[in-house]
């Protein structure tokens, strides 16, 4: 298991950018995704954090995710090549949500790793615009800022235009041009390529039997198939 390191005083204001969601697979676009902020934000290093229990995505008709542990298998071979890799940015996946058990808030995950990291370092978390304009649904979201930057990217085609009121007064408040020197409280953004792939639209690939290797990172569609995951009847193995 890969974790996080600590930051030290030595290193001086590290920027940890962290990238969560269920990861029901990891694909290619979650890839581009972290790629992207790497690069246009500077992050020191990414932080891939799959979650515990989506307490947001539960409906009645919704099998259940599948198992932590194979989403987690699947996000620590997904990004394998990057952790290897000498580029700036170090990756890591931390299981912390996992472990923590119960519901994911987003906020207990930002007040753990803010004490785990100390006050120096800047914490940046990555959104979609789509997770953007659902904020005033999230836990304590008006508590964000106090632990991390926000740093906010178009996904689906979904504008940052006409956002719901609370969110543009965030934006207003709290937005700006580029990311600050600062542990937390600011909202950004960042361009990335479009990469039309989503986690929903495999799932119902792979359930049919159709071909989708070319959407997954290298070594996720044979872990797919060697556990037989997404077929009908295993999706919450």
């Amino acid at each position: 298991m890969t974790r996080a390191t600590p930051a030290s005083a030595e290193a001086g204001h590290p920027r940890i950018g962290l990238l969560g969601g269920s990861f029901d697979p990891v694909h290619v676009g979650h890839l581009a995704l972290g790629q992207a902020a790497a690069e246009a934000l500077q992050l020191d290093e990414l932080i891939v954090i799959p979650t515990g229990e989506s307490w947001q995505k539960a409906r009645p008709d919704d099998p259940g995710q599948t198992a932590a542990a194979h989403r987690l298998a699947m996000v620590e071979i997904a990004i394998a090549p990057l952790v290897r890799s000498a580029a700036r940015c170090r990756w890591s996946v931390d299981d912390l949500e996992i472990r923590r058990g119960g519901p994911t808030y987003t906020i207990d995950t930002l007040v753990a790793l803010r004490a785990r990291v100390g006050p120096a370092a800047a914490l940046v978390l990555i959104l979609g615009s789509d997770q953007f304009r659902n904020l005033p649904t999230w836990h304590r979201w008006q508590a964000l800022t106090d632990y991390a930057h926000l740093a906010v990217t178009r996904r689906e085609q979904i504008s940052l235009a006409d956002l719901p009121a609370p969110v543009e007064r965030l934006l207003a408040e709290r937005g700006r041009d580029a990311l600050p020197d600062a542990a937390a409280g600011s909202v950004v953004t960042f361009r990335m390529p479009a990469v039309p792939v989503s986690a929903t639209r495999l799932r119902i690939d792979l359930a049919a039997g159709r071909p989708v290797d070319e959407l997954l990172p290298r070594g996720v569609a044979d872990y797919v198939r060697e556990h037989q995951l997404y077929q009908s009847g295993t999706m919450a193995r």
